[in-house]
């Protein structure tokens, strides 16, 4: 196993950004407190998490321009 060629330019791509966000997403859920939980839905954050991580994979797949 080996590093792609750009790692040090992997913080610039879209994958790497959009499940950096459903890390966030998740870690701000699991330290919230639980009033503060009990304003929102389960399922929102979960459909959120989702989402984040799928269009991570499509920006996997589109070719992006190098600087």
């Amino acid at each position: 196993m080996r590093l792609v060629d750009d790692v040090r330019l992997a913080w610039r791509w879209i994958s790497i950004r959009c499940m950096a966000a459903a890390a966030a997403v998740q870690g701000a859920w699991e330290f919230m407190p639980a009033d503060m939980r009990e304003g929102l839905a389960d399922q929102h954050v979960r459909w959120v998490t989702v989402a984040l991580l799928l269009l991570g994979i499509a920006g996997r797949l589109v070719k992006q321009d190098k600087p």
